[in-house]
């Protein structure tokens, strides 16, 4: 690596005292002797004194009076040597947090948007408590990932898996079906059918904007016609919509799991449509075994085992 100083750094670099020169002072003028300065240095008397009438000679000043065979500081040593001490000490608890510090590993996670906050957000606390050295940082788009740049370690994104030059591990798929308040369904008749959804609103996702008309067509009501209800920009806000009580929204299973079990939501007609994209784990295959990729990627594909293997019944 090169480094490219000015001339400013270097002029400025050149006006500090001798390192050496300055701990020798400091010790000298503890002991008020260049005799047991250097026996705590490990040094010779004589490379003391040397040391001492170097920095003498760049301060241009005197430090010490020899008087009698003892020392005593001149006063110029008296009002340097505070600012001397002081930074020592500071020198000395800068190095001393430095080499106590612990690594600190980045790693920077893009996801879709409610992939992150309502499932990776609630358990990203198990993930910081195996790895306390590793800082994530998250960032949510939908948009195409560009590794290139260098601002994104690892993503999580919909696809079928294949793309040049990626390690992609399969995470999880999705369904749709049907969720909205359990407060909707305390007035009116019983809610059977897909027939019987069509009497709340609708709440619709701009990024899929033939969700409803392919629930239906799939549970088999082709004929039922898709009203136009309410249109969100995101799934997420789509389905607070829903827990709100203003209408029926598709829920993305497993993104809608821990409010179903929470009873702020209930899915009335629990038919599942099974989406054509899956999730995927995804990182360029260079990096892809950097230690905390690696990690992180272990422990997304154990959570997801995990909320596989509890998910049971709606």
């Amino acid at each position: 690596m090169i480094v490219f100083q000015s001339s400013d750094d270097i002029m400025s670099f050149m006006k500090l005292p001798p390192l050496n020169g300055l701990q020798i002072f400091e010790v000298a003028s503890r002991h008020m002797s260049f005799k047991h300065a250097a026996e705590e240095l490990n040094v010779t008397p004589t490379a003391v004194s040397h040391q001492i009438r170097r920095l003498e000679k760049f301060l241009g000043k005197r430090l010490f009076l020899r008087q009698n065979r003892s020392l005593q500081l001149t006063r110029e040593a008296q009002e340097y040597l505070p600012s001397v001490r002081f930074a020592f000490e500071e020198l000395r608890s800068a190095t001393e947090r430095l080499r106590q510090r612990e690594d600190i590993e980045k790693l920077r996670v893009s996801t879709l948007t409610y992939v992150g906050a309502r499932w990776i957000v609630q358990r990203l606390g198990r993930f910081q408590a195996l790895h306390p050295k590793i800082e994530v940082s998250i960032t949510t788009s939908s948009g195409p990932v560009e590794f290139g740049k260098g601002e994104v370690d690892v993503a999580i994104r919909r696809g079928d898996g294949r793309w040049p030059r990626l390690r992609a591990d399969w995470l999880m798929n999705q369904q749709l079906v049907p969720v909205l308040s359990p407060r909707l369904l305390e007035t009116g008749p019983p809610v059977r059918t897909s027939v019987d959804l069509m009497r709340f609103t609708l709440l619709h996702v701009t990024a899929e904007p033939t969700a409803w008309r392919r629930w239906l067509d799939f549970v088999g009501a082709p004929t039922v016609e898709v009203t136009p209800g309410i249109t969100f920009d995101q799934s997420i806000t789509a389905i607070q919509a829903a827990i709100d009580g203003l209408g029926v929204a598709l829920g993305h299973t497993p993104f809608v799991h821990t409010e179903l079990k929470a009873g702020v939501l209930v899915a009335p007609v629990p038919i599942l449509l099974s989406e054509d994209a899956d999730f995927y784990i995804v990182a360029p295959e260079e990096t892809a075994e950097h230690a905390p990729i690696k990690a992180f990627r272990e422990w997304m594909l154990s959570e997801a085992r995990a909320e596989s293997d509890s998910q049971g019944q709606l």
